[in-house]
């Protein structure tokens, strides 16, 4: 059996900046392969692409489009629809001159929608199509999401309906599936996503002064959030959660990490640590490669603070917490992880959190041992690569 992993065409695999699911078709494969499978990564022509021992055929597109630039826009959605066309050929071509059962797993609406339009079904009928979706618009309210999912998703309605199986992240998005897409039961398939616990893993404390010094800081206390800079991560939101503690002790910052999707959120940012007098105390750091350099960044921080309002697996808290780092999440959010997080429903439940488990460094140390476990017991890649295998081989 040949498994064919499609990247996105969002950015070249191995990513080099924070795109979730690159990661995921990446550490997937390399499991899959661990476990002596075949598998492969079908992925965007790059005109530079980080070295890699994994398998990835590419997919030739305009050189316009063949760049890492992926800012949102027009010509973004334009370079996804040629790439996901140009998918289609490809995958037809294999799909016309092999004899082997093959597996396509997609991981984007757009690349699965144009292979069933391009894609003969006879050719189609070859082989079994998997869909994982990774959106978190699914597991919303149906009334407040509806209007939304039926103008912007309805090429995603038609991949999950046509699929041989379909991989959701949370309970919630099996219900709305299920009950609201009439999609059979028997075809969705709950699975995690996992993390890389050689890479994402704690440092020892000279390693952890090293890297605060870098931050300029060795005596500091830092809180980190780390995620695509918008309104729906609620970057503003941890920073006003955090102000009267970094009121109350210069030493603490709140350092940020991730590409900027909506520049006047990111001002607000700016403007709010100003009109606060904490505008010192406030880092963004950019954009930082997935991997050593970002597993230092969570090292140096004593929590992740996550508020975002709607997610449907964050990568970004069990990289945190693989590293060792406790989270501290909105507890409005629902996937299976948030039950190993620290919660708070309001302001004054956030700052007995923080006093509690946090800032008390014994309770912190404890939270930390605890939150590495988890991960290990539950989210190892090669847990996720056999959860996946097993559905294909039935």
């Amino acid at each position: 059996m040949k498994i064919y992993e499609i990247g996105t065409g969002y950015t070249p695999i191995p990513a080099t900046m924070g795109a979730a699911t690159e990661i995921v078709v990446e550490e997937l494969t390399r499991s899959l392969r661990k476990n002596g499978q075949d598998a492969e990564i079908i992925d965007i022509k790059a005109t530079r692409r980080k070295e890699t021992e994994l398998p990835i055929r590419e997919v030739a597109v305009p050189k316009k489009f063949s760049g890492t630039d992926v800012s949102l826009g027009l010509m973004h959605k334009l370079k996804r629809v040629v790439y996901s066309i140009s998918l289609a050929y490809t995958l037809k071509n294999i799909l016309k001159h092999g004899d082997e059962k093959v597996v396509l797993h997609f991981h984007n609406q757009y690349n699965m929608f144009f292979f069933l339009k391009i894609v003969p079904k006879k050719l189609r009928d070859k082989c079994f199509i998997a869909y994982t979706n990774h959106s978190y618009i699914w597991h919303g309210d149906w009334k407040e999401i509806e209007s939304t999912v039926k103008k912007r998703y309805f090429q995603e309605i038609e991949c999950m309906k046509r699929a041989d199986m379909v991989y959701v992240l949370n309970d919630r998005t099996v219900s709305t599936l299920t009950t609201k897409l009439g999609i059979e039961k028997k075809k969705i398939k709950l699975i995690d996503n996992g993390v890389n616990t050689t890479v994402y893993c704690p440092l020892t404390c000279e390693e952890k002064k090293s890297v605060k010094e870098n931050l300029d800081g060795h005596n500091k206390t830092y809180f980190i959030q780390v995620g695509s800079v918008c309104d729906r991560k609620n970057q503003l939101g941890a920073l006003k959660l955090l102000l009267p503690f970094l009121k109350e002790d210069k030493t603490r910052e709140f350092i940020y990490a991730g590409g900027i999707i909506d520049e006047d959120y990111q001002k607000e940012i700016v403007e709010f640590a100003k009109r606060e007098g904490i505008e010192k105390q406030v880092k963004y750091l950019g954009e930082i490669e997935p991997g050593k350099s970002l597993n230092e960044y969570y090292n140096s921080a004593v929590a992740m603070i996550f508020p975002s309002k709607s997610e449907g697996f964050s990568l970004v808290i069990i990289e945190a917490m693989a590293a060792g780092v406790p989270v501290v999440i909105n507890e409005n959010l629902r996937f299976k992880l948030a039950d190993r997080c620290l919660k708070y429903s309001n302001k004054e439940g956030f700052e007995a959190v923080i006093k509690t488990n946090i800032l008390n460094s014994d309770k912190q140390s404890e939270l930390s041992a605890q939150a590495r476990e988890a991960v290990l017991l539950n989210y190892s890649w090669d847990k996720i690569a056999q959860d996946y295998y097993g559905t294909w081989v039935r």
